[in-house]
């Protein structure tokens, strides 16, 4: 199964461990070692390079993530939200959909790109200082996956994720 980690949170020890993790074909983007760099608006990935940002710095991830069967995040909060550079990086995943427009279930969205993508898991480091903190970070990442069309397999603590590998 081939999978793609985002991570984006302070404990350093939940990368793959395990001698079949570290066998599997898995993909790590780190973003506390990579600066992700901010959409210039351009519209490239739609227009000019269709699916393809203009930018080459997540060329690796975007090949990875979209052949991938599950993509894991590893999130932390960031003043009781996504951080700076996770929202970047969500951002730049504009390159999953089309420019069109569909209307679903009483909403305008963009139509998918890919018949594929990958299953999507969120783990998050659970450090938020208030219960509304909290349902505002989930929110949002499940909205973020509504609008890109990407299926939630689950949400939960990197706790929860440590206690299932």
């Amino acid at each position: 199964m081939k999978t793609v980690m985002i991570k984006d949170c302070r404990e350093w020890d939940v990368l793959p461990t395990t001698a079949q993790e570290k066998e599997s074909d898995t993909y790590i983007l780190d973003l506390g070692r990579v600066s992700v760099r901010d959409c210039i608006g351009c519209w490239s990935c739609w227009l000019k390079t269709p699916g393809r940002c203009v930018q080459k710095d997540l060329d690796d991830f975007y090949h990875a993530f979209f052949s991938a069967d599950r993509a894991v995040f590893l999130v932390q909060e960031s003043c009781g939200f996504v951080s700076g550079n996770l929202k970047t990086l969500l951002d730049r995943m504009i390159v999953s959909v089309l420019p069109y427009i569909q209307y679903t279930s009483g909403e305008a969205m963009h139509v998918a790109r890919y018949d594929k993508t990958p299953v999507i898991e969120i783990y998050y480091q659970d450090t938020f200082s208030s219960k509304e903190d909290r349902e505002l970070f989930i929110d949002y990442f499940r909205r973020v996956c509504d609008q890109f069309q990407w299926k939630i397999k689950c949400i939960g603590t990197i706790a929860e994720y440590k206690e299932g590998r």
